[in-house]
């Protein structure tokens, strides 16, 4: 009889401990997957980056000359051919923002049309020259007929990335 109360207390025991590691097993929390990043320029984190959507709003309230120390999540809709010195990333369906980098110190790779990025920098409203936007239509590759096209000088919503975060595939 000793025996069997004995026994009967070690498998509840055992019992309630099994549960107890079940229950422990349960809560732990699965890690969350992280985004893998390229990183360009200077070290950033996607961490605190607003919609692309925010960033056009906030375009709409700068004039000439404001700037504006922002960061931002995006697509790449065209980067330059040549080097990669410049992108052009959409605010919305038909509006986007020419990005370039500061001090001319890092390019994108010129294979990175359609990659998800974040950038940080500083927004600004620019008139670009005649000449700047034929320069920027023969980097892209346009048509001698295109670039011969271009004969008015553009306000535009201008970016210059002091890093950038490109998602990898």
């Amino acid at each position: 009889m000793k025996y069997l109360v004995q026994i009967c207390l070690i498998t509840i025991i055992a019992f309630t401990a099994c549960k107890e590691a079940k229950k422990e097993t349960k809560e732990v929390e699965k890690p969350k997957q992280e985004i893998a990043f390229a990183s360009f320029g200077d070290k950033i984190t996607s961490e605190d980056a607003i919609t692309s959507a925010q960033m056009f709003d906030k375009f709409k309230t700068l004039e000439l000359g404001d700037t504006v120390n922002v960061k931002f999540a995006s697509s790449i809709n065209d980067v330059c051919s040549k080097k990669g010195c410049w992108m052009k990333l959409p605010l919305d369906k038909e509006t986007e923002t020419m990005v370039r980098f500061k001090d001319y110190g890092f390019f994108m790779p010129l294979d990175s049309k359609d990659s998800e990025v974040i950038v940080q920098g500083k927004a600004f409203v620019t008139e670009t020259s005649v000449e700047d936007l034929r320069h920027y239509a023969a980097d892209a590759g346009k048509s001698e007929e295109e670039i011969a096209a271009i004969t008015e000088s553009k306000i535009e919503f201008a970016f210059e990335a002091n890093g950038v975060l490109m998602k990898t595939k």
